[in-house]
C-alpha cells in the first residue's frame, strides 16, 4: 500500500509510472510518467482527451485528469523500472460520471452505508495463441477433451509459471493453474477480495498475461469466442457480501438451504431479475453471444449458460452454488469492463435485497440435456442488440449506474452494433450470392 508515489519510486527504484484508467469498453488507457514528475502529477493528475478514448465526449470537451489511486500501485515484476497505478478520471473538479471506476466506487460507497461490502473472486479464462492469431500456439494440443491435460499445461510451463510466480510476488495468493476445456485455453485462480481490489487486479491481470505471453513470442487472447469449434473464454464471478469489517459473511447460513442466508437468496433474486438486461454489461460484444448461445463444442459442452436459471453445484446453470456462503455467476465473459462488471452485479443484488426478490425454484437438472423441459425460464439475449434493448428498458439498473454512464454506454454500443451490421461476411456471400 503506497501513499506517496515519489517515495515508492525511490524505495523501489521505479523510473516510470503508467497512470492508468479503463474506458467504457474496458480498454486500458495510460500515460507514461517519469518518476521525476510523479509528485506533481499525483497532485494534478495526468491529462487525457476523452474523445480519443471510448468515452462519450467530443473534441470540444475539456481535458480529463486521471488521479492515481496510490493504494493500487503495482511494480511490474517483468519490467521493474515501471509501475502501474489505477486512476479515477476527473473533469473540471468533479469525478467523470461515465468513468467505470468512479461508477463502481459510488455504488460501493452506498453499499458501505448499509454496513455491507461486496467481495468477489474471478476466473478469467484465456487462450495462448500464435502471434498472428490464427490458431492455438501448441500444435500438439489437439485432444477432444483437453481439460486438465497434464502434458499440455507442462508444454506451456514457462509462460504459466511466470504468470503465477508474478502473482505470488504481488501477494495475490494464486492457488491453482490449469489447462481448460478448449485446446490452448488456460485459467489461473487467485484469492477473492473486495470488489474494487478484484476489479483492479482483473484489469492488471489481463495486461500482465498479454505482456508475459508476448515476452515468450506468443499472444494471449481473452476474446469470448476466438474459435468457432472450441469452448469460449468466460469470466465467472464468485460473489459474497460481508460486513464492513469483513468479519462475517452475510451470505452464509448453516441452517439455510445450501448454506445460504435469506439475504443471499434476495441478492440472487436481483441477479435473476436483471440478467436479461445486465448481459449488455457482462457480455458486451457481438462476439460474446457466440459463446453463450453456442452449439455444442468439440469437447461436448459449451460450459456457458443460455437461460436464466440457478442450481446447486451444477455448471449448466447461469448461477451455481459451489459452496456455502457464496454464489458463482457464470454468465460474464472477459470482454466485460472489470469495473462495470462488479458495479452491475452489486446494483442488481442490492435491488434484490431491497425488494426481497425471490430467485425462483432451484433446478437440479442438466440444463444442456433437459433445459427444454423447463417452463417459463427466461432466455438470455441472442445478440448484442437484444441485450442493449433490454438494458434500455431497465430503468433501475440505468439509475443505479447513473444516467450519464447509461446513456453513453447505450450510444457507443449501439454504434458498435451498427458497424457490425455494415460488415459483409463470407457466410452471407456463400449462402446468398446465388439466391
Amino acid at each position: 500500500m503506497a501513499g506517496d508515489l515519489a517515495k515508492f519510486a525511490k524505495d523501489k527504484k521505479v523510473k516510470f509510472f503508467l497512470f492508468n484508467f479503463t474506458d467504457l469498453f474496458g480498454t486500458q488507457r495510460a500515460k507514461l510518467v517519469p518518476a521525476e514528475a510523479v509528485a506533481s502529477m499525483q497532485k494534478s493528475g495526468a491529462g487525457f482527451a476523452g474523445f480519443a478514448t471510448w468515452l462519450d465526449m467530443t473534441p470540444a470537451h475539456p481535458d480529463i485528469f486521471v488521479m492515481p489511486d496510490a493504494s493500487s500501485v503495482i511494480q511490474l515484476p517483468w519490467k521493474p523500472e515501471v509501475a502501474w497505478v489505477a486512476g479515477d478520471p476527473w473533469m473540471e473538479g468533479k469525478p467523470v460520471a461515465q468513468a467505470p471506476r468512479n461508477v463502481l466506487k459510488n455504488l460501493l460507497a452506498k453499499c458501505g452505508k448499509r454496513n455491507m461490502k461486496l467481495m468477489a473472486g474471478v476466473e478469467p479464462e484465456f487462450h495462448l495463441i500464435n502471434a498472428d492469431g490464427s490458431t492455438v500456439s501448441d500444435p500438439r494440443d489437439t485432444q477432444e477433451k483437453p481439460c486438465y491435460d497434464q502434458s499440455a499445461v507442462m508444454r506451456r510451463f514457462d509462460v504459466i509459471s511466470e504468470i503465477c510466480t508474478t502473482m505470488i510476488n504481488l501477494g495475490w495468493g494464486p492457488y491453482q493453474n490449469d489447462h481448460e476445456d478448449a485446446n490452448g485455453q488456460f485459467e489461473i485462480n487467485w484469492n477473492f477480495n473486495d470488489a474494487l481490489t478484484t476489479a483492479d487486479q482483473l484489469s492488471f491481470f489481463k495486461f500482465m498475461v498479454k505482456s508475459i505471453a508476448e515476452k515468450h513470442g506468443l499472444r494471449a487472447t481473452f476474446m469470448p469466442k476466438p474459435f468457432v469449434n472450441l469452448t469460449g473464454n468466460g469470466c465467472h464471478v464468485h460473489i459474497s457480501v460481508w460486513d464492513n469489517a469483513r468479519k462475517r459473511n452475510l451470505f452464509h447460513d448453516k441452517k439455510g438451504d445450501l448454506g445460504l442466508s435469506p439475504l443471499c437468496y434476495n441478492f440472487l433474486g436481483g441477479l435473476m431479475h436483471h440478467a436479461e438486461s445486465f448481459a449488455a454489461i457482462t457480455n458486451p460484444t457481438v462476439n460474446s453471444y457466440k459463446r453463450i448461445n453456442a452449439p455444442r463444442t468439440t469437447s461436448g459442452a459449451t460450459w456457458s449458460p443460455n437461460t436464466v436459471t440457478f442450481g446447486g453445484n451444477n455448471r449448466t446453470h447461469m448461477v451455481r452454488v459451489p459452496d456455502e456462503g457464496r454464489v458463482e455467476l457464470r454468465l460474464p465473459d472477459n470482454a466485460a469492463n472489470p469495473y462495470l462488471l462488479m458495479a452491475v452485479i452489486l446494483a442488481a443484488g442490492l435491488h434484490g435485497i431491497d425488494e426481497k426478490m425471490d430467485p425462483g425454484k432451484r433446478l437440479d437438472i442438466d440444463m444442456y440435456a433437459e433445459g427444454h423441459k423447463v417452463k417459463g425460464a427466461k432466455k438470455l439475449p441472442l445478440n448484442l442488440l437484444d441485450a442493449i434493448r433490454n438494458f434500455e428498458k431497465d430503468t433501475y439498473i440505468q439509475d443505479a449506474l447513473g444516467a450519464e454512464l447509461s446513456s453513453a454506454y447505450v450510444k457507443l454500443k449501439t454504434n458498435e452494433w451498427n458497424q457490425f451490421c455494415r460488415h459483409l461476411t463470407q457466410w452471407e456471400r456463400d449462402t446468398t450470392l446465388d439466391c
